[in-house]
């Protein structure tokens, strides 16, 4: 697993640095949109180095006897493979072109069906009962898979918009992802050279290997193309790891961990589906489309508040790890012990991610126990005339100043 992730990590990393050339050398890189947060034109190409990582990955893996039988239907892999490719063309068509969201989900749907029609579904949920196990009707099956395909693409590719963000975010959840479908297979006797493992572990170092030329400040983007790939690899894997688990081996005792595959691809990627839902209504209840770009997403928020652009991504991290681990905890400590780390964690996050709260709090109380003898500052809210810099608008005190009736008979 590590041999396939560093190879992952070492190509992509690579393919990162030769980009970076090219896309400078031949100005492969668009203007500054509205909604962007950097100020220097910068490439966006970087989903052709995760990829390229990607496939380096799946070849040396293939040629490991250990994985000979995740290798022994190669169908699958190469569904995979060619799925990634076709997303990484729509995104890089549309980090160029800014194709319309209608072609973009048209786009997504048929690479969920076809991933579906290659065997890459969800056949059964393991809750039921009986043997604790439901198992699905073809169409419930396909209708299902493409959702879960299209809903964690796109969720990804929402909170694209800091440097390092995707990244990060994926090389937590996807570690914590890794860990608990690792676990699983041993606590069942069944091999740990899954797909689900393996894809998860190709991914790791496909992100790894990007992460030095994302994060701040950025030299490279992922683009829609990498965000893209990177949700399509998080769903596939979330897609194969429903089916590891055996219904007879897991007792009443174990009914906790059965659940688990149902919620912790929910909770490692709670901050982007939660941005995405978000993001969904607020575009819907103001009559546009879903998938129209605005700058309202949680990390512009996060930059408005307040946070610096480092800081910003370091609560993303914060949010994203407190939730997976936490979900992760519940198979192996009591969970009332577990609960309660979640609640703490949870609750030191939202201190430091309202922090800014508190200080303008702080500014705007101090502001109005001291006298304003000036009338300039009079007819302004005394937050905005002590800490403008903070909300990002005007300083107040830049206004025009109201003539008094003296200088009104002046003039």
């Amino acid at each position: 697993m590590l041999l396939v992730a560093l190879v992952a990590a070492v190509v992509s990393l690579l393919g990162a640095w030769a980009i970076v050339r090219l896309s400078h050398r031949y100005k492969l890189y668009p203007g500054i949109r509205e909604r962007d947060v950097h100020t220097q034109p910068t490439p966006r190409l970087g989903g052709i180095a995760i990829v390229l990582g990607m496939l380096a990955a799946l070849a040396a893996a293939s040629q490991i006897s250990w994985f000979r039988p995740v290798f022994a239907d190669p169908w699958p892999v190469l569904a995979i493979a060619a799925a990634a490719l076709i997303m990484l063309a729509i995104g890089v068509v549309d980090d160029i072109l800014d194709l319309d969201w209608v072609t973009k989900l048209a786009g997504q749907l048929l690479v969920g069906g076809f991933l579906a029609w290659a065997g890459v579904q969800i056949v059964s949920l393991p809750v039921g009962p009986g043997e604790g196990i439901t198992v699905l009707s073809p169409t419930l099956s396909l209708i299902i898979t493409i959702l879960a395909v299209v809903l964690v693409m796109n969720a990804v590719n929402f909170i694209d918009g800091l440097d390092g963000l995707v990244a990060g975010v994926t090389l937590i959840a996807g570690g914590v992802f890794f860990a608990y479908s690792y676990i699983l297979s041993i606590s069942t006797g069944q091999s740990a050279f899954n797909l689900a493992s393996m894809l998860m572990a190709v991914l790791l170092g496909a992100t790894l290997g990007f992460l030095p030329f994302n994060w701040h400040p950025a030299k490279i983007f992922m683009g829609d193309g990498g965000a893209l790939v990177i949700g399509m690899l998080m769903a596939v894997s979330t897609v194969t790891v429903t089916g590891q688990i055996d219904p007879a081996s897991i007792g009443s005792e174990q009914l906790l961990p059965a659940f688990i595959p149902l919620m912790l691809p929910f909770a490692v990627l709670i901050v982007p589906l939660l941005d995405f839902g978000l993001a969904v209504l607020r575009r819907l209840r103001a009559g546009k489309s879903p998938f129209s770009a605005d700058r309202l997403h949680l990390h512009h928020r996060l930059l408005d508040m307040g946070h610096s652009h480092f800081h910003a991504v370091l609560i993303f991290y914060s949010w994203t790890a407190v939730v997976a681990v936490g979900t992760l905890a519940f198979m192996f400590v009591d969970w009332r012990i577990a609960l309660g780390g979640v609640a703490a964690g949870l609750i030191v996050c939202a201190i430091v991610t309202l922090a800014p709260l508190s200080r303008r709090k702080r500014v705007e109380s101090a502001a109005q126990r001291e006298p304003h003898p000036d009338a300039q500052l009079a007819q302004y809210d005394p937050l905005d005339a002590a800490a403008p810099p903070i909300d990002h608008e005007p300083d107040p005190r830049d206004a025009p100043v109201a003539e008094t009736p003296e200088e009104t008979r002046r003039s």
